[in-house]
């Protein structure tokens, strides 16, 4: 049996791997996504975050980082994380069904320019990709933060980031910390 200091020693290890494998293979792709993302902000647009579960509480960590501040003091930045309000998500799910919920908020709120960014550990959600279509649709640019082999989603958005992991623990953490990165290269770009 293994001692829970080895094991806890283990899963650090294993998450240090998770974040060389992403880095090496798609820190482009990084700076790739928040030159999008400061390209709509500086252009008037603003970021429509959105995930199920732990991937809707990193779209609100994301959107957090934006309104308020991440490293340093700035102006707040323009983005809404469609995975808080309770009243909407559920009177959409009530008359659209759950698999609509993102899409119908990117209808109302959504406009050329902005940015669209889904999160799926599993790449396979149907309302995060129902919601991508409907920001291609009315020409938002659409980032995608998957994990996994990245699934229908990495296909179908002008930037993919994916965590080529199978923990969805591991691939959940390394999410977080591209979040991370691309706020920092936000951040640097602000007055």
């Amino acid at each position: 049996m293994t001692r829970p200091a080895d094991f806890v020693r283990s899963v650090f290890r294993d998450t240090a791997i998770a974040h060389g494998r992403f880095a090496d293979a798609s820190s482009q792709t990084v700076v790739a996504a928040a030159e999008a993302i400061i390209r709509s902000l500086a252009g008037g647009g603003k970021v429509l975050a959105f995930g199920n579960g732990g991937s809707a509480s990193d779209a609100q960590h994301l959107v957090a980082e934006l309104v308020g501040r991440f490293e340093h003091e700035r102006r707040g930045l323009a983005a809404v994380a469609l995975t808080a309000d309770s009243s909407v998500l559920t009177a959409i799910a009530n008359d659209y069904g759950y698999a609509r919920v993102f899409a119908r908020q990117i209808e109302a709120l959504g406009n050329k320019g902005d940015v669209a960014f889904g999160i799926s550990t599993s790449g396979r959600s149907p309302n995060v990709a129902l919601a991508l279509a409907a920001a291609r649709a009315r020409g938002l640019v659409t980032i995608a933060l998957t994990g996994r082999d990245g699934g229908e989603l990495g296909s179908e958005v002008d930037i993919h980031l994916n965590v080529a992991e199978d923990s969805t623990a591991r691939i959940q953490e390394v999410h977080r910390t591209v979040l991370h990165a691309i706020c920092s290269l936000i951040d640097q770009h602000q007055p």
